[in-house]
């Protein structure tokens, strides 16, 4: 970790495996269900700004979700076919979608850990390589 690279503690919403991987902070709030295709982790929502680009082994920064029941679905799909992103912080908890990893952990696979940090402390890891710990501890 160099000098000025953040490190921050975020509160831990989803115990889960520590991640790594380059920050993908999303610029507006997206929904799974129809956002993000489960079988590659592409954002597929035309109109979402960041359409096009892949959650899969990302550390997955969101503003915000867009509510669906089936967003918990989208994620453990992401998650048993290896699309997941490598971990989730998020601005405001989403019990729907992170009712997906907790499934996913029970039901015996490697799921990505999930945090809760503070909106305003994103733009800190544009463009670099993210880490999390399994305490919540992120790093770059």
């Amino acid at each position: 970790m160099n000098a000025l690279a953040p490190s921050l503690q975020a509160e831990l919403l989803v115990p889960g495996q520590p991640g790594q991987g380059p920050a993908l902070i999303l610029s507006a709030p997206i929904s799974f269900w129809g956002g993000i295709d489960p079988k590659s982790g592409r954002i597929i929502d035309v109109r979402h700004p960041e359409c096009g680009q892949s959650v899969a082994g990302s550390v997955l920064f969101l503003p915000g979700t867009i509510g669906s029941s089936s967003a918990s679905a989208v994620l453990m799909e992401l998650v048993h076919g290896g699309h997941a992103p490598a971990a989730l912080v998020l601005h405001e908890p989403d019990a729907i979608l992170l009712l997906g990893l907790i499934v996913a952990r029970e039901m015996g696979w490697d799921t990505p850990v999930a945090v809760r940090l503070d909106r305003s402390r994103f733009a800190s890891f544009a463009g670099r390589d993210v880490t999390i710990d399994a305490e919540g501890r992120l790093g770059c």
